[in-house]
C-alpha cells in the first residue's frame, strides 16, 4: 500500500512539477523585448474586443443552431 502512495505521490510531483517549468518557460517577461521586424497595430477598445471574442462567437453559435433547428424541422415534416 504504501509503494503505490509514493509511486502516485511521485507520478503528481513530476507532472506539477513539467507543468510550472513550462508555465515559466511561457511567461510573457520574454515578450518583451521587440523583435527585428516587429510592427503591432493599434490596441482594440474594450467594445471592439467583446464584440470580436465574445459576440461574434454567439452570433454564429446561434446561426449553427438555427440551421440545425430547421434542418430538423424539414425533415420531421416529410
Amino acid at each position: 500500500m504504501s509503494n503505490k502512495v509514493s509511486k502516485n505521490a511521485l507520478r503528481a510531483g513530476t507532472v506539477t512539477t513539467g507543468a510550472v517549468l513550462m508555465m515559466l518557460l511561457s511567461s510573457p517577461a520574454f515578450a518583451l523585448a521587440r523583435d527585428d521586424g516587429d510592427d503591432p497595430g493599434p490596441g482594440l477598445s474594450v467594445g471592439e474586443t467583446l464584440g470580436l471574442y465574445v459576440g461574434v462567437p454567439v452570433v454564429l453559435f446561434l446561426v449553427i443552431a438555427g440551421l440545425v433547428v430547421l434542418g430538423d424541422k424539414s425533415r420531421k415534416s416529410r
